[in-house]
């Protein structure tokens, strides 16, 4: 795999981890399954079995729980302690050819990208919980889900896109995240006021 590849998955796998951590797992492991990508020697264990099954497995729990108002909240405030951990641990295992301070560095850079569009997802879901219809939730929850697999496919398929991708959804979570910021403390404001 050449740097502008390795790169691609760390940038991809980081922003999908922070959205989906297992929908990301379960895809890089089923795209090297099927041989439909080469992923680097480090993360070639996704595709093994027992690695397809769990991620699977907590694919669905997250599915189920993502529907479910304050289910999700509580969900998603786990999952802060999850989705940048494991991203960091995709990209350490994507550079496993490099020199350690860059794996170190792929690590850092795609664990920070994972706290970011999981800050920006978790705050979404906040606001969105604040509506007393289900369907925004839902409406979220699938796109994130298809968000996740996408990039993450996406990432291994055009390595020059997706870094250009990827630096668009991240400015466009730190603007979500500023104005559900605000959003949230209007709310917070007029609760306490009532």
């Amino acid at each position: 795999m050449n740097p502008l590849q390795t790169l691609s998955i760390v940038l991809g796998a980081g922003f999908s981890s922070g959205l989906n951590v297992y929908a990301t797992v379960a895809t890089l492991g089923l795209l090297q399954r099927f041989g439909i990508i080469h992923l680097p020697e480090g993360l070639q264990v996704l595709s093994h079995p027992l690695v397809l099954g769990i991620a699977g497995v907590l694919y669905v729990l997250e599915f189920l729980a993502d529907k479910v108002p304050y289910i999700d909240s509580i969900w998603q405030a786990v999952h802060t302690f999850i989705r940048p951990p494991a991203a960091a641990l995709l990209a350490f295992g994507a550079t496993g050819a490099a020199p350690e301070p860059w794996r170190w560095g792929a690590a850092l850079l795609a664990g920070g990208i994972a706290l970011t569009s999981h800050g920006t997802k978790a705050s979404a879901r906040a606001a969105a919980n604040m509506s007393p219809e289900p369907l925004s939730n839902w409406a979220l929850s699938f796109g994130e889900d298809i968000l996740a697999v996408w990039l993450t496919w996406f990432a291994t398929a055009y390595p020059t896109m997706t870094i250009i991708v990827v630096a668009v959804l991240l400015v466009l979570s730190l603007f979500l995240l500023y104005h559900l910021f605000h959003f949230l403390r209007r709310a917070l404001r007029k609760c306490a006021e009532t």
